[in-house]
């Protein structure tokens, strides 16, 4: 793990230069609470994100950014259960293609989470299966050295679950009271 002192030489090298875009994209999609935008936010995001980790020498995480990338666009016209599936099955392949140890297994893990949030839930429920997700970068960057990604995820979290807690005091009553 980083001291402080390398992450704040490194944050401002060229292989962190697409992990800030991915911080300002990820940051505005998590902001969202029209579900469209957040999947093309989402989108870009994950663009930078593979660039990002293709710079860093972490081809896992790199490959399952770009399925994940994939797996937004897609997600825009279509959300099915055999979508997820097949999402879920190519990470897995590119998870096992490019292992290089535990950490290699953690894309995998946070990208079951947003295959199976874009294509199988909505809204708040949506948004609490993708904070799992973050919360699994989380750990991943800070361990991987990716300085923008860790302050990246932990603000999306942080956004997120504002988002979140707007979208819970947002929904419509339960129904209608009745009288005993």
């Amino acid at each position: 793990m980083l001291q402080v002192t390398d992450w704040l030489a490194q944050a401002a090298q060229p292989a962190q230069w697409p992990g800030w875009a991915a911080f300002a994209f990820g940051v505005a999609c998590f902001a969202q609470t029209d579900d469209r935008r957040f999947r093309w936010l989402m989108a870009a995001e994950c663009l930078s994100y593979a660039i990002h980790f293709a710079w860093l020498g972490q081809p896992a995480a790199a490959a399952s950014t770009g399925v994940s990338l994939a797996r937004a666009l897609v997600s825009l016209r279509w959300r099915s259960g055999h979508l997820a599936w097949a999402f879920i099955a190519v990470n897995a392949g590119f998870a096992a293609w490019f292992y290089q140890g535990p950490l290699s297994l953690m894309p995998l893990a946070a990208s079951i989470c947003g295959t199976w949030a874009l294509f199988r839930l909505q809204g708040l429920a949506m948004r609490a299966l993708m904070l799992g997700g973050t919360l699994i970068w989380v750990l991943h960057n800070a361990i991987a050295g990716s300085v923008g990604g860790t302050l990246l995820e932990l603000v999306v979290a942080a956004v997120n679950a504002h988002t979140m807690w707007q979208l819970w005091r947002a929904r419509p009553p339960h129904g209608p009271a009745t009288a005993d």
